[in-house]
């Protein structure tokens, strides 16, 4: 039974997308986003501050009809998914017991170059496969018929209940398709076209030549001649090929495309690697709510209600500003600076973390002799873009750290303490520089959820009147209780 949903803009515009059971909430994502004219994959979708997963249906999704969705910007820097690829015979074989290899890999790969980085990642552990250069010669009744020409065997892999078979369908990303973290099946075959060898990879030349510039070069077109000639003697020598045989072993395999982590990022210039010399870090994914987590917190109203504490407080504060103070004498002075200087020069290590544009963040930990080259070093090593220009300031003061060798870190900037410091562009970086990914994919990759603590509630005593003993009770004025006597005339005039 078919539904509407309403999606909400940034910009507070509102659009009605009609629903079924089975849509893909990518599909009304894709919807929603071509009504108000923006781009899909730059949002994401929301619900009552709860981040939706795109790859579920309207169905499991939990949403009721008419519910109310918010569009919400998608953070710039790609996030990990582990993926798997479930593998056809015969190649399942050489992956025992299950025929499946997985692989982490950042959520703005394309499935043809999730497919190339299984062809000759790290999870193929070396061994030879071919998924996405397949040719089969044309064989009729078990018996080879034609020329001896190959032809293509396009990928089919299926993902729960989406079938991708076509080029087109192979150019969106794990991200458009629903995944941004956690992780996903995918199960591949083959299915024979009706295309020659030599046209699909032509064709595949057009349809992924920016991404294999990004990732591995295209195969060039002398191996398709010399495949299409050396296959013609092969296929005369095979005795009966069927159609579950693999390619002749005179094909040969794509180039193969480097480790995720030298995969460099789309839209940058530099490589991926980062030097052994530099310290270890630590890197925390940006939040998933534009809410921070102390407005979600629900307080009673007489957290915020004063008691007697906050009044004697209070006084005592009144109390100590009317109080004549005098100025600290030199000696004075020159003690508190020494106490000072002795409290940072007995700080060994400190931990500092510099917080993105994007809201990921980063953290390291430096010693006494370590400077603000250091720090800015250590930045660069994990910048899509290292060579733009960037300043590290410090909360509060807005103190801007040097980028020299001279200055040192703790005993320069008096950090005691772990310290976070905000990485803020110089104002000659241009504006489309500054919305591409900040962070390396591969250092995207292991970013971590910040794990906010759950502090214990504790139940304050208030103050309260004071239950010593009674106060004694006040004398007379007739002057019995009291010291004073009164004299024997002075009783006598109170008498008629």
């Amino acid at each position: 039974m078919a539904t509407n949903v309403k999606v909400v803009g940034t910009d507070l515009r509102q659009v009605t997308i009609k629903a079924n059971p089975g849509t893909y909430l990518t599909e009304i994502l894709e919807q929603a986003c071509a009504k108000l004219k923006v781009p899909s994959n730059k949002y994401l979708l929301k619900h009552k501050q709860r981040q939706l997963d795109l790859s579920q249906t309207f169905r499991t999704s939990g949403l009721i009809p008419g519910a109310r969705l918010e569009l919400v910007v998608r953070a710039n820097t790609p996030t990990v998914v582990n993926v798997a690829l479930q593998l056809p015979a015969p190649e399942s074989g050489l992956f025992p017991p299950h025929g499946r290899i997985s692989e982490k890999l950042p959520s703005d790969f394309t499935i043809w170059q999730v497919l190339r980085q299984f062809e000759s990642g790290r999870a193929s552990a070396g061994k030879n496969l071919n998924i996405t250069a397949r040719g089969v010669p044309r064989v009729s009744n078990g018996a080879q018929a034609g020329s001896g020409q190959l032809y293509y065997e396009i990928p089919n892999v299926v993902i729960e209940n989406r079938t991708l078979s076509t080029f087109v369908d192979f150019q969106k990303t794990l991200s458009q398709l629903g995944y941004n973290s956690g992780g996903v099946l995918m199960r591949l075959s083959f299915q024979k076209t009706d295309q020659s060898l030599s046209d699909a990879m032509r064709t595949i030349e057009e349809y992924f030549r920016s991404e294999e510039q990004d990732g591995a070069p295209p195969p060039q077109k002398t191996e398709d001649a010399s495949i299409e000639k050396e296959s013609a003697s092969t296929v005369e020598e095979a005795s009966a090929p069927t159609e579950s045989v693999p390619p002749p072993p005179t094909i040969q395999e794509p180039p193969s495309i480097p480790d995720i982590s030298d995969v460099p990022a789309q839209s940058t210039e530099e490589g991926e690697e980062i030097s052994p010399g530099h310290r270890p870090f630590t890197i925390f994914s940006a939040p998933a709510s534009s809410t921070p987590v102390a407005a979600l917190r629900s307080d009673e109203d007489e957290d915020y209600a004063p008691d007697i504490s906050h009044a004697k407080s209070h006084q005592r504060l009144l109390k100590s500003l009317g109080e004549n103070k005098r100025l600290l004498s030199d000696r004075e002075l020159e003690e508190k600076a020494a106490a000072e200087e002795a409290k940072v020069a007995a700080v060994k290590s400190i931990k500092i973390k510099v917080r993105f544009p994007d809201n990921f963040s980063a953290e390291w930990t430096f010693g006494p002799d370590d400077t603000g080259a250091s720090l800015y070093g250590e930045v660069r090593a994990i910048m899509a873009r290292s060579s733009t220009s960037f300043r590290l300031v410090l909360p509060g003061a807005r103190t801007v750290i040097r980028d020299e060798a001279g200055s040192k870190l703790i005993a320069g900037y008096r950090l005691s303490t772990n310290t976070l410091v905000n990485f803020t562009w110089d104002d000659s970086v241009p504006v489309d520089v500054r919305r591409q990914p900040f962070l390396k994919s591969s250092v995207a990759g292991q970013a971590q959820q910040v794990v906010v603590p759950d502090v214990p509630e504790i139940e304050v005593k208030q103050e309260g009147p004071s239950t010593s003993a009674p106060a004694a009770p006040k004398p007379k004025n007739d002057g019995e209780s009291s010291g004073f006597k009164k004299p024997k005339w002075l009783k006598g005039l109170g008498k008629k």
